[in-house]
């Protein structure tokens, strides 16, 4: 019989990551922990990584690399499943190294998997050379 699998939204894991509330935190612990022993599956959407992301940043004013570090690290946990997992942690590991928004580095590791330019008036995106970047203006 196969573990239990559940979808888990952001709000699980900002308890799990920031500590707070208490019990909420103990809860979302509880279910990591529970994953961790392959009691259940956790599957982490990218939109829930961005969406955990961006509020570890902007509410809790946390550093976008350090941010970053700590998804990877965790979506690596035996357990916890990320949907696109190669897609996100190539996403993640281009925030560490550039520090550019974890929206941007998804599009950039989009376009590096199809060969599609990025059409952005971003110049954040030029930092990566594996990908190409359209700026509507030309």
């Amino acid at each position: 019989m196969s573990s239990p699998r559940y979808l888990v939204d952001s709000n699980v894991l900002l308890r799990f990551f920031t500590g707070e509330p208490q019990a909420l935190f103990l809860a979302a612990k509880a279910l990591v922990e529970s994953a961790e022993r392959g009691e259940v599956v956790l599957d982490i959407a990218p939109l829930v990584v961005a969406e955990t992301a961006f509020t570890l940043e902007s509410f809790y004013k946390q550093s976008r690399k350090e941010v970053a570090r700590v998804l990877c690290e965790f979506l690596k946990t035996p357990g916890i499943r990320p949907m696109e997992r190669e897609r996100v942690l190539d996403a993640l590991d281009r925030v560490r190294a550039t520090g550019v928004h974890f929206v941007d580095a998804y599009l950039a590791a989009v376009a590096r998997e199809s060969a599609i330019p990025i059409a952005s008036f971003d110049r954040d995106l030029d930092r990566f050379r594996d990908v190409k970047r359209f700026d509507p203006r030309a």
